[in-house]
């Protein structure tokens, strides 16, 4: 058994709340409980405002994306500046180790030592790069050497006079050894 009430309302608003129900609801009644429905549930006072609508919040949350996504660039550039040294480190060592462990004393007095942990761990990989890259130089060049030395000269015996040494080496290859030897540091 449905009971209906009476209420008075405004002849505009009447008409505005009939339009909006006949618009999104079957009836009247259904409209006007799921607007107190909805602002029960949602804890929302009618007579407060929203704030801004869906196109400033979607402006703000991009800016607020955009804002993390650069924090986020800033700290991989900046923060993991040493892991991605060492990882490289790591990469560029030769596969041969030392059999003997090094050991380093530290005396705290030195200077290294009191300065900024972060810059002179910076520092030292990149000597340690420097230095695997100066082995890498110095194994090509005795490559090379070993090349020359076994395959391009010969000892000749004369029938009189003392042994000789032949270098059996066209003239592009002596240009091309002397120009990489000016090129290497």
């Amino acid at each position: 058994m449905k009971t209906f009430s009476n209420i008075r309302f405004k002849k505009k608003t009447v008409q505005r709340f009939q339009e909006f129900s006949r618009r999104f609801f079957k009836t009247h009644t259904e409209a006007l409980e799921t607007m107190l429905d909805f602002f029960f549930y949602n804890e929302i006072s009618p007579k407060e405002t929203l704030g801004p609508n869906a196109r400033t919040l979607e402006t703000n949350i991009k800016k607020r994306i955009n804002a993390l996504i650069a924090i986020i660039k800033d700290i991989e550039k900046h923060q993991t500046q040493p892991t991605t040294a060492m990882l490289q480190l790591l990469f560029e060592q030769d596969t041969v180790k030392d059999k003997k462990p090094r050991l380093v004393a530290v005396n705290p007095k030195d200077k290294l030592f009191k300065e900024d942990s972060f810059a002179t761990s910076l520092e030292a990989i990149e000597l340690k790069k420097q230095k695997n890259s100066l082995k890498r130089d110095l194994e090509e060049t005795k490559q090379q050497f070993e090349d020359i030395l076994f395959s391009k000269i010969q000892v000749i015996k004369p029938s009189f006079g003392k042994p000789k040494l032949q270098l059996n080496m066209s003239i592009e290859e002596l240009e091309a050894l002397k120009e990489n030897i000016k090129k290497s540091p």
